[in-house]
């Protein structure tokens, strides 16, 4: 099903062996220059290659009314389906080759389609119809339910039987480098039994990625597990920034609202299944097994290593944690699967966000509120500076890559910085 490029293959254009973006990789994006608008490419090193100079030249193995690849989403192209999407990727692969002569050695062509990654605007990759966010780490669903209830009963008694996930608002999803104004809302201060109109005081970032679905399904049709993996299109690292003290009080009982609806930051390059097979791993063991349809024949998931950087105003940056989307419990063909098991249907576009992903030790986990033990125990700060959550000023910064033998595949970063409230 996948087109796998292979590990020994190199492009003409020189690549850094620790860039994100080899000939391996080949993420989709959509971006701008000051001389043109919106339209598809895909990062190679330090460039990206142009794909409707490709598509309008007849490059491309793509035949459609007006185009795929003009368009300012990726929307069209990741309905066409995985057929053609391997056809493109094959044929990508080989004008990048550094064997291959016809873009080699073709100087105007090369002029043409590919751009300095330096002179581009990127852009959200997907017009987003719909956004879901699972809550698929254990860890994390253990650190939070220790914090606020009993911790001998961390998880509620549906955690390992249901991927358990929430309706976001996919129009306030943003991309990489868009400032986050730190929300309003309605909190319950300690010791009052009356809420307040204030600022959020405990802003948070959480460390999750997320899926694009690339062909949807249609409404009162499930997808199996095994089904469920022919329609994501890629992946792409996310801050779902949460107000803690607004959702504390909101949640109960119909869960988050506003302290998750003011803004969510995802990659601006869309990282597809087919780079990440060399990184597949045997996911977690599941115990209980679950429910027949969402048990897994081919169980499996990707070695991807996830970094947070926190940078205070003037201040110089310094890591605070570093996960593994290995650690998920619920896996990506599970959390889609069950997403349509009500007959539910999906669009190309829509956006499935992991949940917080934390691992098994301190240095792994995905949130302040782990961190920082709900505000108990303040994060050390390169420069002496501490944070039990997020100050105006701040800016988050993640990154994450899959890494084995010399190569690397990656998603570049996902960075946001906290502006003051607007009363």
């Amino acid at each position: 099903m996948f087109h796998r490029i292979a590990a020994d293959r190199r492009s003409f254009i020189a690549v850094d062996p620790h860039s994100d973006f080899p000939i391996q990789n080949l993420p989709y994006g959509v971006f701008s220059t000051p001389k043109a608008g919106k339209r598809i490419g895909v990062a190679i090193g330090d460039s990206v290659l142009d794909l409707q100079v490709l598509e309008s030249k007849g490059w491309l193995p793509v035949a459609s009314e007006g185009g795929l690849f003009g368009n300012d989403t990726l929307n069209a192209f990741a309905t066409a389906g995985r057929a053609v999407w391997n056809a493109v990727r094959a044929r990508l692969e080989n004008l990048l080759d550094a064997g291959h002569p016809e873009l080699r050695d073709n100087p105007d062509m090369r002029a043409l389609a590919l751009v300095p990654l330096a002179e581009c605007t990127l852009h959200l990759p997907f017009s987003i119809g719909g956004y879901t966010d699972f809550y698929s780490s254990e860890e994390h669903a253990r650190n939070a339910g220790q914090l606020f209830r009993d911790p001998a009963n961390a998880l509620t008694p549906n955690w390992k039987h249901v991927p358990i996930g929430y309706n976001g608002r996919a129009s306030s999803v943003v991309a990489s480098g868009h400032d986050v104004r730190r929300p309003m809302g309605q909190q319950l201060p300690a010791g009052s039994q009356t809420p307040v109109w204030d600022a959020c005081r405990q802003l948070d970032f959480e460390l999750e990625t997320a899926f694009f679905v690339g062909t949807g399904t249609e409404l009162g049709t499930r997808l199996t597990t095994e089904q469920a993996e022919a329609h994501i299109f890629g992946m792409v690292l996310m801050n779902d920034w949460s107000a803690r003290d607004i959702q504390r009080w909101e949640y109960v009982p119909l869960g988050p609202f506003q302290g998750k609806a003011f803004a969510t930051s995802i990659s601006p390059w869309v990282v597809t299944l087919d780079a990440l097979q060399p990184f597949r791993v045997d996911a977690p063991r599941q115990t209980p097994a679950p429910l027949a349809y969402l048990a897994e024949a081919d169980r499996h998931t990707y070695d991807v290593e996830l970094f947070v950087s926190l940078k205070p105003q003037g201040g110089v940056a310094s890591d605070i944690t570093h996960s593994n989307f290995r650690h998920l419990y619920w896996t990506m063909q599970q959390q889609l699967a069950h997403h349509t098991s009500s007959g539910c249907n999906v669009r190309s576009g829509d956006l499935m966000g992991s949940g917080t992903i934390s691992g098994p030790d301190r240095s792994a986990l995905g949130s302040l509120l782990e961190m920082s033990r709900n505000g108990k125990e303040p994060v050390a700060l390169a420069g002496g500076a501490t944070r039990c959550f997020l100050e105006d000023g701040d800016e988050v910064i993640m990154r994450a890559y899959a890494e084995r033998d010399g190569l690397r595949v990656g998603f570049g970063e996902v960075r946001g910085r906290v502006t003051p409230a607007q009363p």
